[in-house]
Parts: structure tokens; C-alpha cells; sequence
């Protein structure tokens, strides 16, 4: 069975609970989506506030999967640039799958669900998103259309001694 994917879902107590669980059940199965295991709610719910204050600004936008018992289990931010030379493409932020769903393709749905979203945002004609290297998420995502587009050599610190490139990947859509 698939997800069911809504972008712009109705900001309730059971969303913002269900995208907090989904993101501390990735980041502590190994996940980069910005933290390092292990990692708690709380720790994450100031981020995710950020998240919302900017969708509520309409300067973020949400896509979300839900399973088949209606829990949440993808999601990614598209943010929207405000730099008038950058108008044309946005960024996605905090893809992620429930390590319970991986292997099962969602992965590749979502980023369909996020490409289908893109193509209907007014001016937008790339979507940009960046990634931690050593997990395979390059082949991921180039599997998945984008391609890299710039790559900064140990940007990360995952843990002393750790250090990860950050990588830039690109979808044109035009």
C-alpha cells in the first residue's frame, strides 16, 4: 500500500506531533535530516516551530505522506527564496521516510509528490535540496532526477572526527 501525500495539510496538534515523531524515529535510525543521534522531541521541537512560523509566513510550504493508519510518515519543506535573483527554484528541506517504511519505495514517491508539487508553484523552475555524503543519498537523489551541482568538502560535523561533505543536488524542471 502507498502513502497518501497533501501538501499545505491543516496545521493541527496531531500533525505537528506526528512530523516530531517522524523526525526523531529518522534521526536516531541514522537519518541526516540535521541532527545526530541520539536525539528527542524537545530537542527537535524548536526547529520544527521555526518550520511552521515560516509556513505560516508563507515562506515555507509542507508535503506530507501519510500510512495507511493515518500516522505521518514522509515529509519534506519546500522554502521559498526571498532574494529576487533566486525567485525561480526553491529549496526542499527535511525529506524523510519512517525507518518502519524504507524499502518499500516511498522514498521515490515522496520525491515524485514533491517534483509534482514544484511543477505547480508559480515561476519555480528547479527544485534544490542538499544532502550529507557517506550515505548514499547522492545515488538516491540522482536516481531521482537531481543532479549535483556543488559539493563542500568536510561542511559537516556529525561527530568529532566525523566530518561530512555537504551536497548540493539539483531538479530543473523546465
Amino acid at each position: 500500500m502507498s502513502l497518501t501525500f497533501t501538501l499545505d495539510p491543516a496545521v493541527t496538534p496531531d500533525l505537528r506531533d506526528g512530523v516530531l515523531d517522524l523526525w526523531a524515529d529518522v534521526t536516531n535510525a541514522g537519518g541526516a535530516v540535521g541532527f545526530v543521534p541520539p536525539v528527542t522531541r524537545d530537542a527537535i521541537r524548536p526547529e520544527l516551530v521555526r518550520h511552521l512560523a515560516a509556513m505560516a509566513e508563507g515562506r515555507m510550504r509542507l508535503l506530507t505522506g501519510h500510512d495507511a493508519q493515518g500516522r505521518v510518515a514522509a515529509t519534506a519543506f519546500f522554502g521559498f527564496n526571498t532574494h529576487r535573483l533566486m525567485t525561480h527554484w526553491v529549496w526542499l528541506y527535511t525529506v524523510m521516510v519512517h525507518p518502519g517504511h524504507q524499502g518499500k519505495g516511498y522514498g521515490r514517491d515522496l520525491l515524485a509528490a514533491a517534483e509534482e508539487s514544484a511543477r505547480t508553484f508559480d515561476g519555480i523552475e528547479a527544485v534544490h535540496l542538499t544532502c550529507r555524503s557517506g550515505l548514499g543519498l547522492e545515488r538516491f537523489y540522482g536516481s531521482c532526477g537531481y543532479k549535483e551541482v556543488g559539493r563542500v568538502p568536510g561542511a559537516l560535523r556529525v561527530a568529532p572526527g566525523d566530518d561530512r561533505d555537504d551536497v548540493s543536488m539539483l531538479l530543473t524542471l523546465t
